[in-house]
């Protein structure tokens, strides 16, 4: 299924996607239905602990006192009211400021291309490449992140369009344990917060040599 966020189950029925990224289940279970809520949580993966990240969507839309995010809404948001959001204890955010920008930019970039609907992004893409693409156009997101964001869209969204291992690079490998999109539950957050680790410390060595 490319246009949403619902599996088979065994019965033939669809069903929420059962997430397991924010360790919190309530968190978990909003990124399984909202493709807004699972877009926000990769935009705000960035220097912050993966399950703080994934679990800024459900503590923004308990904030704004909605069950879901909505993207029109979020638009319209008053810039000043909506970082208050994000600052507010706990913050939703090592720098909630310019998150809080960040989220917004997205959302009023999803209101004027994809009519506020963040499924739309990939619900008629034929190809990886394709997805891709649009996935770096949206605001906050990079080649990395949008490599990462498609990958979790297809290991455990069921977003599949033709190509899309390919296109995620080496985010789509299966079996691997690089990115929050191979998150299944504590174990897999702790293979690939180890080999986040093991990346960076390597990183650091190269730069050492280069001195």
């Amino acid at each position: 299924m490319i246009g949403g966020m619902t599996q088979n189950k065994p019965n033939g029925k669809g069903g929420p996607i059962a997430l397991q990224i924010a360790q919190q289940p309530e968190a978990d279970e909003l990124l399984g239905r909202s493709p807004l809520a699972a877009m926000v949580g990769m935009l705000l993966d960035q220097q912050v602990p993966m399950e703080w990240a994934f679990s800024g969507p459900y503590t923004l839309a308990q904030r704004m006192g909605f069950d879901d995010l909505d993207a029109h809404e979020i638009a319209v948001y008053d810039p000043e009211a909506f970082t208050e959001l994000f600052t507010a204890k706990p913050a939703l955010h090592r720098y909630p400021g310019s998150m809080a920008k960040r989220v917004q930019q997205l959302c009023q970039f999803l209101v004027a291309e994809y009519d506020g609907d963040a499924s739309a992004v990939w619900s008629d893409v034929g190809t990886g490449a394709e997805l891709l693409k649009r996935l770096k156009a949206l605001p906050g997101f990079g080649v990395q992140k949008a490599q990462i964001f498609l990958a979790l869209l297809g290991k455990q969204l069921n977003v599949r369009p033709t190509g899309w291992r390919a296109a995620a690079g080496p985010y789509g490998e299966a079996g691997s344990h690089r990115s929050v999109a191979d998150i299944t539950g504590p174990d897999s957050l702790a293979l690939v917060r180890a080999h986040k680790q093991e990346a960076k410390a390597a990183a650091k060595a190269a730069a050492a040599k280069t001195r």
